[in-house]
């Protein structure tokens, strides 16, 4: 028995749940991905490009999926206060209470009993194999910036208290303690 060959297998049928035909509570999957990434992504990842970077399409089927998020209410463009030429993509309060009907709840669902220890493992396992297929196709997958090689943590003592500071080196921006744990596609991994 090759349990690698069987893991990928059983993946496959998992991901089912993720890649269907038709649509799920009126969306297709790729926009069900989109709307799920874009509640999850941080500041610098909420753009048209970084979608469709994360969604693995092109821009033009970006921009069509953010269209049908927008005409349903799920999703609003807001131009860059900095950058005219830009766009932040916000999921809307609406798009927020939709996401409880999300398929992909049961998969949720079904790692949430588990021990932590075991949902730790399960996450852990996942982004080994998505970094080693990285590395093997010269790619970056998307990740939370706590993990990310160019998150900068300062830490300082004040008062007996130990307060962090966080900036991104590659967007030079600070980066609120609370934004560390959302998604980046221009996430890179520490180099092992």
């Amino acid at each position: 028995m090759n349990l690698a060959r069987e893991s990928i297998e059983l993946l496959e049928q998992a991901a089912r749940i993720l890649w269907f035909e038709g649509t799920k509570h009126g969306l297709r999957d790729r926009e069900w991905m989109a709307l799920r990434f874009l509640s999850r992504a941080n500041r610098f990842s909420r753009t048209p490009s970084a979608l469709a970077s994360y969604v693995g399409t092109t821009r033009g089927t970006a921009s069509f999926i953010i269209g049908e998020l927008e005409r349903l209410g799920y999703l609003e463009r807001k131009r860059s206060a900095t950058d005219k030429r830009s766009v932040t993509l916000n999921v809307t309060q609406q798009g927020k209470k939709f996401l409880m009907r999300d398929p992909v709840s049961v998969l949720v669902e079904a790692i949430a009993v588990l021990d932590d220890e075991v949902k730790i493992r399960f996450r852990d396992t996942f982004r080994h194999v998505l970094d080693h297929s990285d590395a093997a196709e010269q790619r970056h997958h998307t990740d939370v910036c706590k993990r990310c090689i160019f998150l900068r943590e300062d830490r300082a003592n004040t008062d007996s208290k130990t307060t962090a500071e966080f900036s991104c080196r590659l967007f030079r921006a600070p980066i609120a303690e609370a934004e560390v744990d959302l998604l980046c596609t221009s996430f890179e991994n520490h180099r092992q």
